[in-house]
């Protein structure tokens, strides 16, 4: 599903990722590790098409990244810090909304907005605004408009931030169903415990840089 050949990223003569190449299969999760600098963070906006690289290629889907084309956006869905937040609605809203651009059925989308806040524990919270969530209920806030969508891929930028040690488990949890499911994940973490529950594989940056 993802093929990354070489791909380095270079800015003002500094060295933001230095080359890497993997893959990764349909159904399988990648897991990125490294100390802060390394890349982590550049690689995943690679992969989104946020970022071109400076060499190498990426495909998803045996296409080259193109965040203008919608294939492309139907079918990487990423998380690289929060989505944006309108303050005037509330999260149901917010998950309502995205579910019905993306879905044309209005029964599956209202099943997916159902499900997805019980399943990650927000639909006591469904009335409440944005600004209404503590650190971590946002973050799991943020996570349900990044599954609120069709996707066959899953980039997410320390999903584990802002969350104690119960909600990483859910989180772990909802993951696990989505690569079971056949989607294609591939997450930056400095959570052990997230790595070692998810890896189908591990990518170290530290190792080349």
């Amino acid at each position: 599903m993802i093929d990354v050949d070489r791909v380095d990223v270079r800015a003002a003569g500094v060295t933001l990722l230095r080359p890497v190449s993997v893959q990764v299969g349909v159904g399988e999760a990648l897991v990125v590790r490294g100390r802060n600098g390394t890349g982590k963070s550049t690689l995943l906006r690679v992969l989104a098409g946020a970022r071109r690289p400076s060499g190498g290629t990426v495909r998803v889907g045996g296409s080259l990244v193109d965040a203008r084309d919608r294939r492309f956006r139907r079918r990487v869905s990423a998380m690289i810090g929060l989505p944006p937040m309108a303050p005037e609605l509330t999260v149901l809203e917010h998950v309502r909304l995205v579910a019905a651009t993306w879905y044309s059925d209005p029964d599956e989308s209202r099943a997916v907005e159902g499900g997805l806040l019980a399943e990650l524990g927000l639909d006591a919270l469904s009335a409440r605004f944005p600004h209404e969530l503590s650190s971590g209920q946002t973050q799991l806030f943020g996570l349900a408009l990044l599954l609120a969508r069709p996707f066959d891929v899953l980039l997410l930028d320390e999903p584990e931030q802002r969350l104690d040690p119960e909600h990483v488990h859910t989180i772990i949890r909802v993951l696990r169903a989505r690569r079971d499911a056949g989607a294609t994940l591939v997450a930056a973490t400095h959570s052990s415990v997230l790595a070692d529950a998810l890896a189908d594989r591990t990518l170290e940056l530290d190792a080349a840089a």
